[in-house]
């Protein structure tokens, strides 16, 4: 059976999920800098399930509904704030420095951020979604390697409306990663594009990130920000797969 992978590298691709079938697909969501490596973090340290909101209005409905959850989110990098809410501050932000386990472990989260949670959504149809950074990459791939799934679908968040290096270079090295299987298949020209961008910084991808990367660049600029950077391009730190499950809550697969 042919397989096929494909890797979709702006939002405005990862928005018209709706009008294709992706029923019988596999996604692989990344947003490295920095919501999936904040949510594998979380879940890591103890978390007991990540709720992606698409908007702040619908992640205050959510903490109705589970009132013992923690509100996690960023506008423009930053914690959202009682001033964007209407009063409620959010327990914390998008660094994966904060997701500790003395503040996480046992809680559910309510996550909104600018892309990563709206791509999270974005994939609700699809037969299985993966949430994926560099901390969990090799976890991730196992995973694949196991399930073996005929169409493999790989979402880039992107930076604002624009496609980023890093999720790009992260998605490239998943396919590299995944070759063996996909490589003889159906492979979209973004699967090979994104796969030759990590192969040609494969020897120095944090560097290269840090460097080139527009998102990067910006939380480098922030002195309260800047360390969430080297965070979240240590590769393979932690051996989980994160699942999205049919009620739209991200849990750990191991």
């Amino acid at each position: 059976m042919s397989q096929s992978i494909e890797v979709l590298l702006t939002p405005a691709e990862f928005r018209e999920l709706g009008a294709r079938d992706v029923r019988q697909t596999t996604c692989v969501v990344f947003d490295v800098l920095r919501a999936t490596s904040s949510m594998v973090t979380a879940l890591a340290h103890g978390a007991t399930s990540i709720h992606p909101a698409a908007d702040i209005p619908e992640a205050l409905r959510l903490r109705e509904q589970i009132p013992d959850a923690l509100l996690a989110g960023e506008r423009d990098g930053l914690r959202i704030t009682a001033g964007l809410t209407g009063g409620v501050e959010f327990d914390l932000g998008n660094s994966p420095r904060e997701f500790t386990r003395n503040r996480v472990l046992g809680r559910p989260i309510i996550m909104s951020t600018t892309n990563g949670t709206r791509a999270l959504r974005a994939c609700r149809g699809a037969q299985e979604v993966l949430v994926a950074s560099l901390l969990n990459l090799g976890a991730v791939a196992a995973v694949l390697h196991r399930w073996q799934p005929a169409d493999l679908l790989l979402i880039c968040a992107g930076t604002v409306e624009q496609a980023s290096f890093e999720d790009t270079v992260a998605a490239g090295a998943l396919c590299d990663l995944l070759w063996p299987c996909y490589g003889r298949g159906d492979v979209a020209d973004s699967a090979a594009l994104a796969r030759e961008l990590y192969l040609r910084h494969a020897d120095n991808v944090g560097p290269a990130i840090a460097s080139h990367a527009r998102n990067a660049r910006r939380l480098l600029a922030r002195p309260e920000l800047a360390a969430d950077v080297a965070f979240c391009l240590r590769r393979d730190v932690f051996h989980l797969a994160p699942r999205m499950a049919s009620d739209g809550a991200v849990r750990w697969v191991a």
